[in-house]
């Protein structure tokens, strides 16, 4: 799965990474510790043309009595995207990239040692995404989303079973044209979409607090001193 990602790359720079134009971008900072309900941003298709905008992290479906629903569906699993009705509209309708510039996972067992997975080419990840708009409130409208996740792959994959569907830069435009591709064919689409060369690096425990924020979380750590950082409370 995906629960905690970084976002840092300024929006200038993803509307120039991702051939986008600035939308609704208030609320949008550089963040190196995403959790669930943060605004992040996202890129979307209007008109045919791509904006940046800022939603919340947890997808609110537009029949649900409020937004606490949102915390629980941070993620959406790929191979039930067309069963789930709080997915099966979005998938049709409302598809999104939400940029990353990597990942946190745990390894397992009882230690808390954090990971961060980036792209081994460098730059920005696009994860699959949906979005919605959820009517209510005292904002009026509450834009957010969702992050596609798939069985994990690669020199990552003893990390957690689950991973976010990497885009390649050749899916961008099918995946966000809703009237050139239907819910069907976007879901074969992720399915078909070949493996992004990641790796992991041991990051400081600091990340596993949501509250701690700045570019040292995502540094790397030397093993040995991360054990002496277990030790220590938050």
């Amino acid at each position: 799965m995906c629960g905690r990602y970084m976002s840092a790359t300024p929006v200038d720079l993803l509307t120039s990474h991702f051939a986008a134009a600035p939308g609704d971008t208030e609320g949008l900072q550089p963040r190196f510790n995403v959790a669930p309900t943060c605004v992040v941003p996202v890129v979307v298709a209007r008109d045919r043309s791509r904006t940046v905008e800022a939603m919340r992290w947890g997808l609110v479906p537009s029949w649900a009595p409020d937004p606490g629903i949102g915390t629980k569906m941070i993620n959406a699993r790929l191979e039930t995207l067309a069963e789930r009705p709080a997915f099966r509209v979005p998938l049709a309708r409302r598809r999104c990239i939400v940029p990353a510039d990597g990942y946190y996972e745990w390894a397992p067992g009882d230690a808390r040692r954090p990971h961060l997975i980036r792209a081994e080419a460098g730059g920005p990840l696009a994860f699959a995404g949906l979005w919605e708009a959820w009517h209510g409130g005292p904002t009026g409208v509450l834009l957010s989303c969702t992050i596609v996740t798939t069985a994990s792959a690669g020199p990552v994959a003893w990390l957690h079973h689950r991973m976010p569907v990497v885009l390649p830069p050749t899916a961008w435009s099918d995946w966000l044209d809703t009237d050139a591709t239907d819910g069907p064919a976007a879901h074969a689409l992720l399915r078909a979409v070949p493996a992004t060369s990641l790796f992991a690096v041991q990051v400081g425990t600091r990340v596993n607090d949501v509250r701690n924020e700045g570019p040292d979380l995502a540094e790397a750590v030397d093993p040995a001193a991360t054990e002496e950082q277990l030790r220590l409370p938050f």
